[in-house]
């Protein structure tokens, strides 16, 4: 297949990707205003109990959503929630672990997957429980969770009378190198080799641009890289041995406008699944690219797809890591534990 097809699949995927994403923006805005008049109460959140908001105050429409929290809450007679801001430096750590100090049980996060994963992080095997406001362009938990993101109505709805379903996340030890460690918690997808290079390869301008189409830029110039060998032990099983471009841990299954990529995934079911991705071409990508946009359920010999508790993976040779869409460097090894329903997470009663 010439490369020009495959470009055109790929850019036919980020424009799918990249217009729902705008007509999410577009929707969030004429919702908001409209959240004064819906009628709220508060069954679900005890009147006793304390909320925070960790809000990323750079995301578009960060303001009017903090407004109509506030006027939410207050319309149901509730405490008004403390309010967090995150930083540059700090995406939501330091602020989750402040609303806990405080006594929170309820923490609303107004951002997109990257506030959403550092609260989650803290917030993991506590009494407390995330609630999303969901402000970035993808959104993946809230999308997985049946959330309308579009409709910031319906999620302040959600986060003050939602029910409580417990999720999985999952635990990432990253070996690098040197022989340092260092672990963190996702909730979404992680992954090594092509997409991790492809995240920490996207260009920031581009991005503020046109937003997810710059990943298909990058993706673009990462196409003709080359396979690189691995082992990979699951569980208590004997290791196997692949040549690969990318590996993705998945607590999840469905990405943006639609798309899964693993339709088997299930986020409360105490397994990973694991997709391994070795094309050797441009015709591969092609290949899976088509198997994802078509939904086709027949196996494809460059994709492969393993279910575990544990995963380990060794690598012959330095390759890019990434948990929920931030990159983390390069690693020699990693080991990625499922976490079986740690996080409480409001969830739309329907």
């Amino acid at each position: 297949m010439p490369i020009e097809y495959l470009s055109l699949i790929l850019v036919v995927i980020a424009l799918l990707i990249a217009a729902a994403s705008l007509v999410a923006v577009g929707r969030l805005k004429v919702k908001v205003r409209g959240i004064a008049s819906t009628p709220l109460v508060s069954d679900a959140l005890a009147l006793n109990s304390r909320s925070a908001l960790v809000i990323n105050p750079t995301k578009n429409n960060a303001d009017s959503v903090r407004s109509a929290l506030m006027l939410a809450w207050a319309s149901a007679g509730l405490e008004e929630p403390l309010v967090l801001e995150t930083t540059a430096d700090d995406p939501g750590y330091a602020m989750a672990r402040q609303a806990l100090a405080a006594g929170c049980d309820v923490v609303i996060v107004a951002g997109g997957d990257g506030t959403v994963r550092a609260v989650g992080e803290v917030l993991a095997g506590s009494r407390a429980s995330l609630a999303i406001l969901p402000l970035g362009t993808g959104n993946l938990l809230a999308r997985n969770l049946g959330f309308e993101v579009e409709d910031i109505g319906s999620c302040v709805h959600t986060a003050l009378q939602g029910r409580t379903r417990s999720i999985d996340a999952a635990r990432m030890e990253l070996e690098r190198a040197d022989g340092t460690t260092d672990t963190h918690i996702f909730l979404v997808m992680a992954g090594v080799g092509s997409d991790a290079e492809m995240m920490a390869d996207t260009r920031a301008d581009l991005k503020a641009m046109v937003g997810p189409l710059a990943y298909a830029e990058a993706g673009m110039r990462h196409l003709p890289g080359k396979r690189r060998p691995v082992t990979i032990t699951l569980d208590d099983d004997e290791p196997i041995h692949r040549e690969i471009r990318s590996l993705i841990f998945a607590n999840v299954g469905k990405l943006q406008a639609g798309l899964e990529l693993v339709p088997d995934a299930k986020i409360d079911d105490g397994v990973l699944d694991l997709v391994v991705m070795s094309p050797r071409s441009a015709v591969g990508w092609a290949w899976i690219a088509a198997k994802t946009a078509f939904r086709h359920r027949r196996a494809i010999p460059v994709i492969e797809y393993f279910q575990a508790r544990r995963i380990h993976i060794s690598a012959a040779e330095e390759i890019g890591s990434q948990l929920d869409g931030d990159t983390t460097g390069n690693i020699i090894a990693v080991t990625v534990t499922n976490m079986p329903l740690a996080l409480k997470v409001r969830v739309p009663t329907t």
